[in-house]
Parts: C-alpha cells; structure tokens; sequence
C-alpha cells in the first residue's frame, strides 16, 4: 500500500468516530465543526498523473489547508455581529453570479453563431499588425520509424517530395512501420511542436534551421526521424488566419457584448410590461 493510502485510510479510521451522518455515498476523510471533507473531493483535487510521495504531499498539505479554512471560517462566522448583512451580501453576490453566468451562456451562444468566417476574415485582415507568430511555424511532414524496420531508403526518397505518388507510398508505409506520422502540408504547426518530436537540439536553439534545413533525418539508438518542410513562417510574420481565427471571434464577441446584453435587457422589460408582470406601487415621480 502506497504511502497516500495508508495517509487516508488513516483519517478514515479518524472520521469514523464522527456521528452518523448521511454523506450520500461519499467516504469521508476528515470532519471539523460538523464539515466534511471526502475523498472524492480530494481525488478530483489532486493533479492527473500525480503519485507515490508526490500525491501524499499534495493530499496532506490540501487537507491541512481544508482544516484552517474551515476553523478560520467558524471563528469568523461565531464573531461577525451582524449576520443579517452578511446573509444579504452572500444573495445580493448569488444574484450578481447567476445573471453573470447566463449571460455569458447566452453571450457565447448566440453571439458565436452569429459571427461568420467572412467578419473574421476581415477583422484579420484589417488588423494585420495584431497577430505576428511568436515562432516560427512550419508546413510538411513528419515521420517516425523504428530504426529497424526495411525499406528506410525508400522512405530517406519519398518524404522528401511533395508528390501525391511519395505521399501515397509515405502512408501506405506508415500503416505498418510508423510509430508516429503526420501529414501537415494543409496546416501550419509551430516549430515548437515539431522540436518535441525530433531529438535536435538545433531546431530548439535556432529559429532559422527549419528554414536552411528543409530535410530532417535524424536517429537515435531506436528511431529514425523524418520531416520534411514545405513552407517556412519566420517569428514576427503575420499569424497565418487559423491560428489567429479564435482569438479573433473572442474579440468581436467582446466588441458586441455590451450592446447585446443592452438589447436582451430592453427585450425582457418589454415582454414583462407587455404581460403586466412589472407592477407599480408608487409613481415614482410623485413625492
């Protein structure tokens, strides 16, 4: 049993003595003041992939924070003179999150099928200067191959064409040998991406090396590496259009919120007085 284990079962030993109490199918791990904290909790907590001592560490110091967080919360909540006030700043914030909440559901919904490829393309366009790569970005092929397998010299002449007859010959390799292949002729990838792929320290370290080295072969004591570069985008140039298409829609959708929310407003208001839901007890322009 590892030594996160043994920490829970620990508290769980520790909270079985509490009272019995229904925690709706939930194991809990530690009670104070009558707040629980559960397991699941903790588990949806700790970060994916964390384990051995590392998890331990995480599950002891997230439940000793848990713990002050509660008794600072009693002691507060046992010396704050005027609960009224509090009870209405908690359903006035409740109020000011539910709407908040709807409206940006409602924002993202509506106003993002409302904005179209043809808005996009032109706020790119008219704002060139906005978005510049901050790498550079490549178009091409990639391949990974065990060092092993046959035909490497077919390959070594194939990636390095762009033809239909290599590409078809390349994936029709690729089905049986390849450990890893991608085909991004079609799309722009950052050189970044393709760094972690490839041990070569050069194409982290010099941003032009994609571009003066167009055919990549390098290998390792269990793999061969191939990429080719059709296209070369230099850092600084423009970002080509798909990377920049959803930060460009979240700012057009910002740009129209204000008088979207404005709108939805009115046409509420309008709907309640149509109805005669809105009822007035005073004239307000009476004193």
């Amino acid at each position: 049993m590892g030594k996160f284990s043994i920490f829970v079962v620990g508290l769980m030993t520790f909270a079985g003595c509490s009272q019995a109490v229904d925690h709706k199918g939930k194991t809990p791990l530690v009670e104070v003041g009558h707040e629980f904290l559960y397991k699941e909790d903790l588990q949806a907590a700790m970060p994916v992939g964390m384990r051995g001592q590392d998890s331990a560490r995480f599950a002891e110091e997230y439940i000793h924070n848990w713990i002050k967080d509660v008794l600072l919360y009693k002691k507060a909540e046992g010396n704050i003179p005027d609960n009224v006030k509090v009870d209405e700043l908690v359903a006035s914030y409740r109020k000011a999150l539910i709407m908040h909440t709807y409206q940006e559901e409602l924002v993202n919904q509506k106003l993002g099928n409302e904005i179209s490829d043809a808005e996009i393309e032109q706020y790119y366009n008219q704002n060139t200067g906005m978005f510049s790569a901050n790498q550079p970005y490549v178009q091409g092929l990639f391949m990974k191959v065990p060092i092993s397998a046959q035909h490497l010299n077919n390959v070594r002449a194939w990636y390095k064409k762009n033809t239909q007859d290599a590409i078809d010959k390349l994936e029709k390799f690729s089905i049986g040998n390849a450990v890893s292949y991608d085909y991004f002729y079609d799309r722009w990838i950052p050189v970044s991406e393709i760094a972690a792929k490839i041990p070569l320290k050069a194409i982290d370290t010099d941003a032009n090396y994609l571009n003066c080295n167009r055919n990549v072969e390098v290998r390792d004591t269990a793999y061969c590496y191939f990429l080719h570069v059709e296209n070369f985008l230099p850092a600084g140039q423009q970002l080509p259009l798909e990377y920049a298409k959803s930060e460009i829609k979240e700012i057009l959708i910002n740009l129209k919120r204000v008088e979207f929310i404005n709108r939805m407003k009115d046409d509420l208001y309008k709907e309640a007085s149509d109805d005669k839901d809105i009822i007035y007890y005073l004239n307000p322009n009476n004193e």
